[in-house]
């Protein structure tokens, strides 16, 4: 058989029904997917353990000689048992085995050998049943002692497996893969291999699935590391280097239009942080590619400002801007909170649009028709806007409205509606350097820190009620207090219902993984409460939550904002973007079910006016567990770029870095970004002087094959998810 290629399709390698089963339990089409289908943990056999000593419950490795064999027709069900006893001179066990006669040809009396499996019980006696063993040859003891010694201290991969394709079964298809597979090229330049004492990729191949000892294992994941964030940050550079080579037309701001009309409005000074930005953007709208920017900023620090500037710069040459929100009750807001800005002078002249899918037909078809014409040269919506039905007369600018509600595909059908429109992608959900690097590698990042002068500070607390019941009454007198000093609160809940089952709210997160599946509080039953509580019984309580009707959502939300009603008891559908100055209060129940972003952006709904804001995060997380850790470290700190490093922390990266964000990005299987930020620093580096001397990679051919198989992987994980 010819030597096989990364490239090689699985089906010719290992056959079609073996591979037909790895295609369905791990989506592997070619050998290089399973080759880089790494072992998640290596096991021994362990010591060898006297029978006499045999830990019920534990893998276990002895040495012992077969002393009887039996079989017999088993009493219950069909087939037969063979029942095997071994000694080793202090005490015997009995090895069963189901249905598999020819194990008596293999264990006969007398023959010695190494078992290895985990140690059961059955009516009081010790047992292993089906366990792995190796027979030494007949009266070779002084082999057979060395072989026990090599046999024991050898490495066990452990990969990950499913029901249907169990680990041993990977770990063989491996193993004849890895004896068959040819010379490739190495995705790294041999300088940068020598200068950080790297093995070659064949080397470290073999390396993590057939070590000799920890030592190489840890030098195979070290390379492997630097390989996946070599290929990712230079993946990352070509894509905005690709970006970079489109043509853009220039949307240049004029002395007398829009924009200066805009600021000549403003009742305020912009922020340093804010003009600083501004000018970035406005010099990228000018150049003569397309802007592939991230601005991140603090709850309240004046994203969409920014954004609406861009827009207005956009629009005077009859461009279009569009700006899309993950939730019905975002885009509203956004929708009210830009005609406010506009005022009467600019909002008619740019005919601010909402397109969501929850718009009844007639008034989805009239909002199409402006868009489609270039009347509404500022348009706002959800996923909707991502239909193919909806087209543009000019698209100039995408806004993506926290991107981490988003995925990398959504971002680029949008901006394929345009003929490469700039795109601002806008997060409230403050970034650390090296996440940055690795999810929006392809995007000059800005950063507002400081907040507009004005806002409020915020008070925020942890209600243990578990270990303090009597703060839980306390909590709400609070509430009560704030309510008549004229104020107006929200209490967030992680589910609609908790008695129903667990489901994913319009907006909501899902639990951490560490919390138990199901919520204490739901909106139901927290509204509940409070039109039962004494004082606040005879406030007016309103809900809202994701699967209410869209009219019925912006209602409750434009009456809350109105003053009309005292507190919203909602889910996390207002965790951004929702903007009343008079709510001086938020309780959060279940806190500890949030993660640390989403705690930071929920605090972030007060103390957005003059009014002082208090939060109220009430948990009954016991001291020292991760999900109390979550919630003091949000009380300790209004500083979301310290929370985001405290969330890097106390989180995985994969929950910080989405399952949406995909594209070359969901090929990593070694990097962490948490522990591997130096390697991701080194990454980029060397990736800028690579795309920097050979855009192209023409003298980088193992790389350029490296990524290519790293995007086919993306693009079939993409496609099956669709």
């Amino acid at each position: 058989m010819p030597s096989l290629q990364l490239e090689s399709r699985l089906d010719g390698a290992v056959g079609g029904k073996t591979a037909a089963a790895f295609a369905r339990a791990f989506g592997m089409r070619t050998v290089g997917d399973l080759l880089m289908h790494y072992p998640r943990r290596y096991a021994r056999r362990g010591e060898l353990t006297p029978i006499d000593s045999l830990p019920v419950g534990e893998a276990v490795t002895i040495v012992a000689e077969v002393r009887s064999v039996n079989q017999r027709s088993m009493r219950q069900r069909k087939g037969s048992l063979v029942e095997v006893v071994i000694g080793d001179g202090r005490g015997e066990v009995a090895l069963t085995f189901f249905n598999q006669a020819w194990r008596l040809q293999e264990l006969r009396p007398g023959r010695r050998g190494i078992f290895a499996g985990k140690v059961g019980e059955y009516r009081g006696a010790k047992q292993f049943a089906h366990p792995h063993y190796e027979l030494f040859d007949d009266d070779d003891s002084a082999a057979s002692a060395d072989a026990a010694a090599a046999f024991a201290r050898a490495l066990i991969p452990i990969y990950p497996a499913t029901s249907a394709v169990p680990s041993w079964q990977v770990a063989k298809v491996v193993a004849m893969v890895l004896d068959l597979i040819g010379p490739f090229q190495d995705p790294l330049p041999e300088a940068f291999r020598q200068r950080h004492g790297l093995l070659d990729a064949s080397a470290a191949l073999r390396g993590i699935h057939r070590p000799d000892s920890d030592a190489d294992v840890e030098r195979a994941r070290h390379t492997l590391r630097l390989h996946e964030a070599v290929i990712l940050q230079t993946a990352l550079l070509q894509q905005r280097a690709d970006v970079r080579a489109l043509p853009a037309r220039p949307r240049p701001a004029h002395a007398d239009g829009l924009l200066a009309r805009f600021d000549a409005m403003l009742p305020f000074e912009r922020t340093a942080d804010q003009v600083e930005v501004g000018e970035a953007i406005a010099a990228d709208l000018v150049a003569g590619w397309p802007m592939n920017r991230l601005v991140q900023g603090e709850v309240g620090s004046g994203k969409t400002l920014v954004a609406l500037r861009a827009m207005l710069q956009v629009a005077e040459g009859q461009g279009q801007a569009v700006l899309i929100a993950p939730t019905e009750v975002l885009a509203g807001q956004h929708l009210r909170s830009i005609a406010r800005m506009l005022g009467p002078q600019l909002a008619p002249e740019l005919m601010p649009t909402l397109l969501t899918g929850q718009l009844s037909a007639p008034e989805r078809r009239r909002a199409a028709l402006r868009v489609a014409s270039g009347q509404a040269r500022i348009v706002i919506g959800t996923h909707a806007l991502l239909s193919e039905s909806t087209t543009f007369a000019d698209l100039g600018l995408v806004v993506v409205d926290e991107q981490h509600r988003f995925g990398v595909e959504q971002r680029e059908r949008l901006r394929a509606k345009g003929e490469s429109p700039h795109v601002l992608v806008l997060t409230a959900t403050p970034i650390p350097r090296t996440v940055a690097m690795t999810v929006f590698g392809d995007l000059d990042v800005s950063t507002i820190r400081s907040l507009p002068a004005g806002r409020s500070p915020i008070e925020s607390f942890v209600a243990p009620v578990a270990e303090k019941p009597g703060w839980f009454a306390r909590v709400w007198d609070r509430v009560e207090e704030e309510i008549e000093k004229g104020h107006q609160a929200f209490v967030v809940c992680p589910a609609i219902d908790a008695e129903a089952a667990p489901g994913k709210d319009d907006g909501a997160e899902s639990a951490p993984a560490d919390d138990a599946a199901r919520a204490r509080w739901g909106v139901v039953q927290a509204a509940e409460l409070l039109r039962r509580h004494p004082a606040l019984g005879e406030r007016r309580i309103q809900t809202l939550h994701g699967k209410m009707p869209s009219d019925e959502k912006d209602a409750v939300m434009r009456d809350f904002a109105e003053g009309g009603s005292d507190v919203l008891v909602a889910t996390t559908v207002i965790e951004v973007g929702v903007d009343v100055p008079n709510a001086s209060t938020i309780v959060v129940l279940d806190a500890d079910r949030f993660g640390v972003s989403q705690l930071h952006q929920l605090r972030g709904r007060v103390g957005r006016g003059e009014v002082p804001g208090l939060c109220l995060l009430v948990t009954e997380a016991a001291p020292g567990t991760p999900a109390r850790s979550r919630v003091e470290a949000v009380a300790r700190t209004l500083d979301g770029f310290e929370l985001a490093d405290v969330d890097l922390e106390l989180r995985g990266e994969g929950d910080v870095l989405g399952d949406a964000q995909s594209g070359a990005r969901s090929s990593l299987r070694l990097l962490r970004v948490v522990t591997d930020a130096d390697l991701i620093v080194t990454a980029r580096a060397e990736a800028e002087e690579i795309i920097a001397a050979d855009p192209a990679l023409r003298s980088h051919p193992g790389l350029a094959a490296a990524i290519e198989r790293r995007l086919d992987v993306a693009e079939r994980a993409a496609m099956a998810k669709n």
